[in-house]
């Protein structure tokens, strides 16, 4: 018997634990500072009042005979797809309802999609950026190389035609970085994958958050990306559903690699592995594309992003350099310091958390990662305190 010894080729996953002992151990040493935590990545939000009542309709529903539902179908019920597909419609992208699959959320289908590719494909991934997607390559032994962000590129790495990739993960809005791809680079990108042959992964979790009209919330909004590209998106942010879990992945029939539709061979790996999403969450989610429940969301994301304009009117007031904020939930600003020193020190001096660089990637050291998913009263007090740091 031997294990997957990929597994040991990990590196411990230290940097919420890090911080969170590191504020424990403030807090008891400094009872009296109240601390604000602008590092973290979860909702504070609760879910709309669409999503609730569709999701106790659907409770009631589960308590009839006549109306209990037991197994669904593992790509999604067809009323959730054909919400999705009528989403997209509003970007201006057609979808066929066989082309979306329901799951758990993008982290989820982020990891399982690399089922269908070979252990032996070169994989390309952004620094900083996200980590389950360097960690879920590792734990299959494939070689991983990395497009590198900066402040020259302002943290969106373009294609180098000199190396070739068979798998690129893309994330716009990025996390950590909040920064968006235009149209033209994501038609760059898009163009390097059809000569490479290549997949790209596009994680569009944070789409709702693009508020530029000429920045695109979909890769599909980009020529030739049904034959190169599958998209993941997730109702976590969107609509409040870390708890609750829910998201969707698409994956056009047009996508073929080795002479095989990707399409069909991720609709056999769900169907073995995967028995879906909750009915009753499923309800909710649906709530969530309508039109009344995209205008109660609409006034969280504007919550969020207010936070956000908050910080960065702060950051540009101390003259700090910063990407994000604008079209997306996360500020990522340069500290000038190793990003650990700045996690100590702004906390020792004012009880604010934020989320050291270094954690997202080697690209990632010098930077500090700020998020806009608090109380707008913690925002605010978090700026003033930074201010009078």
């Amino acid at each position: 018997m031997n294990i997957n010894k990929n597994f040991l080729e990990l590196k411990d996953s230290y940097l919420f634990s890090r911080i969170a002992k590191k504020v424990r151990d403030f807090s008891a040493a400094h009872p009296e500072t109240e601390t604000i935590r602008l590092g973290i990545g979860d909702v504070t939000l609760p879910l709309v009042p669409a999503v609730t009542n569709a999701m106790s309709r659907a409770v009631s529903e589960m308590g009839e005979r006549e109306t209990f539902r037991g197994y669904g179908e593992e790509q999604g019920y067809a009323f959730l797809r054909l919400a999705v597909c009528g989403y997209y419609a509003e970007k201006g992208v057609t979808l066929e309802e066989s082309e979306v699959f329901i799951g758990d959320g993008a982290k989820s289908d982020l990891g399982n999609i690399l089922d269908i590719f070979s252990g032996s494909n070169t994989v390309m991934i952004p620094d900083p950026v996200y980590p389950v997607y360097v960690d879920t390559n590792v734990m299959a032994g494939r070689k991983i190389i990395y497009a590198n962000g900066s402040v020259e590129n302002g943290f969106l790495p373009m294609p180098d035609r000199r190396v070739k990739a068979d798998i690129i993960y893309l994330c716009s809005p990025n996390n950590p970085t909040g920064a968006v791809y235009s149209r033209e680079q994501l038609a760059e990108w898009v163009a390097y994958a059809l000569e490479n042959e290549a997949v790209i992964l596009f994680d569009a979790a944070y789409e709702i958050f693009i508020r530029g009209n000429d920045l695109p919330s979909s890769i599909y909004q980009i020529t030739g990306a049904e034959e190169c590209a599958i998209e993941f998106c997730s109702l976590s942010k969107t609509a409040g559903f870390t708890g609750v879990r829910c998201g969707y992945t698409v994956v056009p029939h047009a996508l073929k690699r080795g002479g095989a539709a990707l399409n069909k061979l991720w609709l056999r790996r769900q169907t073995t592995k995967f028995n879906g999403v909750s009915y009753i969450v499923q309800r909710g989610a649906e709530a969530v594309f309508s039109e009344e429940g995209l205008g109660q969301i609409k006034s969280g994301i504007d919550y969020y992003l207010e936070n956000a304009r908050v910080i960065t009117e702060t950051l540009n007031k101390l003259g700090i350099w910063f990407t994000g904020g604008e079209n997306a939930p996360y500020v990522w600003m340069k500290c000038g310091a190793p990003s650990w020193d700045y996690f100590d020190s702004l906390l020792e001096k004012t009880g604010v958390v934020g989320t050291p660089g270094a954690g997202f990637g080697a690209n990632g050291e010098g930077f500090f990662r700020l998020s806009a998913f608090g109380k707008r009263e913690d925002v605010m007090e978090a700026m003033r305190r930074m201010m009078l740091m």
